[in-house]
């Protein structure tokens, strides 16, 4: 939510907690140390190292994720991996699944995967460390989107903290959204003293027209969702090594993904957040992203103009879960308002100021090109 680092939502896993969920994983050994705890905010994670290897542990609380949810984000990454893209091994269970169900907690174990973890110790949602770099995540993306093309299974449910897909292609947007927050009551209690619905209406129509019919026209694909470069491992010459972090995945669209992307990378969001007025975009990075992606699947003008449409308000609908986890979940009203106000409502509003509108015309007249 910012460039320092927080306190910790969840609580740290333990030398005597981890050496017990390993019991559970026949193929992951005997505990020796825990050498790094991840300071991401939704769950809890530690880097494991036992005497059959490196992985990674991570918790989440059963409200965050369900033994269920888990395996349908297990089953997409099974999926990518069987159609050849790097993406982190998920350790079995003695039950043969994935997923560890323990009181409150659900576990998961990965098998620790190749590559460099350059971006480590950087916020999420901060820029690529060169263009090289965001051309690479684009091959990268595209070789994703190539292996997900014959995943079938449905959209993922109503879990916080998930992308989705629900809002921004409806017919009637305001309508859809007033369905998704009736389906969470944390949110609607959050929302139910806020002009809210007035809100988001005048956000879509100053972006959506015409979006839905442009987004009818593209075919439903699972997605990634959170695409930025501190969730890819790197290799030396830059290339990326491994994509991880698929817990908001679910069913949307390249274009949906693509826009994520940029949205996520070429923004300095964080910046912009404390003030820094002299924090620019950088839309050859996010022309740079797309170029990579097309050297693995063609994006033509409808394409491109579909997806600076898109950009303004692609983050919605995540936005609106993330106030569902702090509102009810947390019940931190503060980090709620900060997820409504700074991330729902602002970051669409800087694309219809200036530099906003500078961007979206580079991007589009980039992409054109």
């Amino acid at each position: 939510m910012g460039t320092a680092l927080e306190p910790a939502a969840w609580p740290a896993i333990t030398p005597g907690e981890a050496g017990a969920v390993l019991r559970h994983f026949p193929a992951a050994g005997h505990l020796i140390d825990l050498s790094w705890h991840s300071p991401r905010p939704f769950s809890a994670a530690a880097l494991v190292a036992t005497d059959a290897g490196a992985f990674v542990l991570k918790r989440h609380h059963r409200a965050v994720r369900s033994p269920d949810a888990l395996a349908q984000e297990h089953s997409f990454i099974a999926h990518l991996r069987a159609n050849g893209l790097s993406v982190p091994q998920v350790m079995a269970t003695r039950d043969g699944g994935g997923v560890l169900a323990q009181g409150e907690w659900t576990y998961e174990l990965h098998a620790r995967s190749a590559g460099l973890d350059l971006y480590r110790d950087r916020p999420s949602w901060t820029p690529f460390l060169s263009h090289a770099h965001a051309h690479a995540a684009g091959i990268a993306l595209g070789q994703l989107h190539r292996a997900a093309r014959d995943f079938t299974a449905p959209a993922r449910g109503p879990d916080p903290l998930i992308g989705s897909f629900t809002i921004i292609p409806a017919a009637d947007p305001l309508a859809a959204a007033e369905a998704y927050v009736a389906r969470r009551p944390a949110l609607a209690r959050f929302l139910a003293d806020l002009p809210w619905q007035h809100d988001l209406a005048r956000r879509f129509a100053a972006w959506g027209q015409g979006l839905p019919e442009r987004l009818a026209r593209q075919r439903l694909l699972w997605t990634h969702n959170d695409w930025h470069p501190s969730n890819l491992l790197w290799a030396a010459d830059g290339s990326v090594s491994t994509v991880f972090d698929f817990g908001l995945a679910t069913q949307t669209c390249a274009l949906h993904d693509l826009a994520t992307a940029i949205e996520r990378t070429a923004i300095p969001w964080l910046d912009l957040a404390e003030g820094q007025g002299h924090a620019r975009a950088d839309p050859q990075a996010a022309l740079t992203l797309l170029a990579g992606y097309r050297t693995v699947t063609p994006l033509n003008a409808d394409d491109v103009a579909t997806l600076v449409r898109l950009l303004p308000v692609v983050h919605v609908e995540f936005a609106l879960s993330e106030v569902d986890y702090f509102a009810g979940i947390l019940a931190d009203r503060a980090a709620a308002t900060l997820a409504w106000q700074g991330y729902c409502l602002d970051h669409a509003d800087w694309f219809a100021a200036p530099r906003g509108r500078e961007f979206l015309a580079a991007l589009e007249r980039g992409a054109s090109a």
